[in-house]
């Protein structure tokens, strides 16, 4: 007797890896979970390596490559964007996408090598225009899908937002409260942060990335000149950007204007020290990172700012493999638009239906084969 235990049994293919899959739901004492493991062993069973079943559900058929990586994707998930996300993918909106394409363009191929290899058999004589024609609107397609500025991939990652300004105007200690800790350090002394401080936050279901950087001035030395460049780089890079000034020196916020635009948020530190009559650029958010106040306000807006950034209802890239897979079809989708021979535009489209087929796992010669002979009944 090892313990009182619920058994399931999952005979195939009905099971999530097509395979016949027995669970056994015990109770989680390390004693009862090692007198059952130390049973299975004994009758020749082994602990399963990482992530194979899934792999085995990829092998079977029930998984494509997309949902394989989703299910890694919603494990990791910790945000509810993140795990938003992943369940759709997990569904299969991302490699019905993925898959829509490749069907169109094997039957392209199939039907330019149809009319490569059979010339005499009776086939349209437009073939040739029409294999072109959806060539071009195919290449827009992925070429709109690849335009999506990272946010799949950005979305799994982690949103980056730097926290930038001139020096001591409260960039660290406002990352302190947004976050509820002290994540960095702060002092009165200009120029305390020389390098760049990550916070992971999660802002209204939304996974972001907040950076705290060197205050931008002229550098007195070496290492505050290294500070400044990474900040700078930092801003550049970030899809959102806190530019912190000092409410009691509007003066300060002026150079915000090296990155204009709605990705640039303006906020008015230590108003507890301004003048009730101090006068600050238009939008700009008041705030007080000593007492808090306006800090909720803030959040807040930044969170609506980054949820406004990711509404999209159509399946979007998660990772840099797909990217590139897509970035190759389309590829060859342009030089198959520009070949003047016939050949040269079969082989660039079957690179193009291959890269696609990287994508989700699914690439086979003998689906070409199965298109030409169904449509074109060829050799009767």
């Amino acid at each position: 007797m090892l313990d009182d235990a619920l058994v399931l049994w999952f005979p195939a293919p009905r099971s999530l890896t097509g395979e016949d899959v027995a669970e056994f739901h015990v109770h989680g004492g390390r004693a009862v979970v090692a007198g059952v493991m130390a049973a299975l062993r004994s009758i020749g069973l082994r602990l399963a390596e990482p992530g194979e079943f899934t792999r085995r559900a990829f092998q079977n058929g029930k998984l494509d490559l997309t949902q394989a990586e989703a299910v890694a994707d919603l494990v990791a998930a910790e945000t509810e964007a993140q795990r938003r996300q992943a369940l759709d993918q997990l569904e299969g909106r991302l490699g019905e996408l993925y898959r829509g394409w490749s069907e169109r363009l094997l039957r392209l191929v199939a039907h330019l090598e149809a009319a490569i290899d059979f010339p005499d058999e009776d086939l349209p004589p437009e073939i040739e225009a029409r294999v072109a024609g959806e060539s071009r609107a195919l290449a827009g397609e992925i070429a709109a899908h690849l335009a999506d500025s990272r946010r799949g991939e950005r979305l799994r990652d982690g949103i980056a937002v730097a926290i930038v300004g001139p020096p001591n105007v409260g960039k660290s200690s406002l990352l302190n409260q947004l976050v509820r800790r002290e994540a960095a350090i702060t002092s009165p002394v200009a120029g305390t942060t020389r390098d760049v401080i990550e916070v992971a936050l999660d802002l209204g279901g939304y996974p972001v990335v907040l950076a705290d950087t060197a205050g931008l001035r002229d550098a007195a030395d070496a290492v505050e000149a290294e500070g400044v460049r990474r900040a700078l780089a930092r801003a550049e890079a970030a899809e959102l950007r806190l530019f912190v000034f000092d409410a009691s020196a509007p003066e300060t916020a002026r150079g915000a204007s090296a990155w204009p635009g709605g990705e640039t948020i303006l906020v008015a530190n230590k108003i507890d020290l301004a003048d009730a009559s101090a006068w600050f650029p238009p939008g700009a958010f008041a705030v007080s990172a000593l007492t808090g106040a306006g800090i909720s306000e803030l959040a807040t807006a930044l969170a609506a700012r980054v949820a406004a950034n990711y509404r999209d209802s159509a399946p979007v890239l998660t990772r840099a493999r797909h990217r590139e897979a897509l970035e190759q079809a389309h590829a060859a989708l342009e030089r198959a638009l520009a070949a003047e021979l016939a050949e040269l535009r079969a082989e660039d489209l079957r690179l193009a239906w291959r890269s696609l087929g990287r994508i989700t796992g699914r690439a086979d010669i003998e689906d070409m084969l199965d298109v030409i002979f169904a449509e074109f009944c060829l050799g009767k």
